[in-house]
């Protein structure tokens, strides 16, 4: 079986990132780097080809991967990010891919030849590619937005605020409702919002739901909500899994006369700004992305450092009750 990085760091008794500096040219003691030659030189181990290419000592430079640059909360989350990276002399760098898992993959790789210090990942999903890469990169990474056990996460509580949101339509008498979710690829936005609303609806036997799928853009949402509110049953509440996907159900059944609440409740998570200047405001989640961003920076750093750091952290968030559900009792 093939040695890695985390078996040398486990024989030896030290941090991986403490095994990756020494293979990386960086600085150990004189007794950690004979004791790492010692069982490198027993097990057999032969350092990757793109490890052995990491020769320089690292830079001033954090790496954040953004899926999307065009969003309110990645925009909030870099914002808060870069802040704090730049009051502890930090620099950030920062890469878009689009949505694209592959580019994610390249990403790690591209910023770790870059010589950056650690690397702040705004996850969609967490694949064996995303593990294999931090495991080969030996560089700190942090996955902000979803979690794993082998790697540090930050995430929201999505699964409560699904379950707060699910109560909330019900006590409002809602019992024909509508969920415009995403895929459940997406672990943190289409999977545990929607165990968390499910979770409330099945305490309430009378309550009927059908479950439907949009894209993250407004687009997706409008043309996914015109194929709810033209059918023949239409609920009389629709529950968004994001805030842009909320506006977009909103803009929909305003394109058809529907009004908002009196005809249609929604709701959405997020916060977004827009959601509290629109009429109605929107009922919402409010998520603190800045201060998300601000914690994610201060951990790298601390990781940077080799100082410890909680393998998942879990924020909080706020309950925005606005004008956009309407009691039908």
């Amino acid at each position: 079986m093939k040695n890695t990085i985390a078996d040398i760091a486990k024989i030896v008794g030290v941090a991986k990132s403490t095994v990756s500096r020494y293979l990386n040219g960086g600085s150990v003691s004189d007794v950690t780097r004979r004791k790492i030659e010692q069982v490198i030189k027993d097990t057999g181990y032969i350092p990757n080809s793109f490890a052995q290419s990491l020769k320089a000592k690292k830079t001033s430079m954090i790496g954040a991967i953004v899926p999307r640059l065009d969003s309110f909360s990645a925009s909030q989350t870099v914002t808060g990010m870069d802040e704090e990276l730049r009051q502890n002399g930090y620099q950030l760098l920062i890469v878009n891919t689009n949505q694209n898992l592959s580019r994610e993959i390249e990403a790690l790789y591209d910023l770790a030849r870059q010589k950056i210090s650690g690397i702040i990942l705004f996850a969609t999903e967490i694949t064996q590619a995303h593990l294999t890469a931090v495991e080969e990169i030996g560089i700190p990474v942090i996955f902000l937005g979803q979690q794993h056990q082998k790697v540090y996460s930050i995430i929201y509580n999505d699964f409560a605020a699904g379950y707060d949101i699910g109560q909330y339509i019900l006590t409002k008498g809602h019992r024909k409702i509508a969920y415009l979710g995403v895929t459940e690829k997406d672990e943190a936005v289409g999977l545990q919002r929607k165990l968390g609303f499910q979770k409330a609806v099945k305490e309430q036997e009378k309550a009927e739901v059908d479950f439907f799928e949009s894209g993250f853009r407004m687009s997706a949402a409008v043309e996914a909500a015109s194929g709810i509110l033209d059918g023949l049953d239409r609920p009389s509440a629709i529950v968004c899994a994001t805030d842009n996907i909320a506006l977009g159900v909103m803009k929909a059944a305003h394109m058809r006369g529907i009004q908002i609440p009196k005809d249609l409740s929604v709701t959405g998570f997020g916060g977004y700004e827009v959601t509290e200047m629109i009429h109605p405001g929107l009922t919402t989640v409010k998520y603190g992305y800045w201060d998300g961003g601000c914690l994610a920076a201060r951990q790298i750093i601390r990781l940077v450092h080799e100082e410890s750091v909680d393998s998942l952290t879990v924020l909080h968030y706020e309950f925005m009750e606005r004008e956009s559900v309407d009691n039908v009792e």
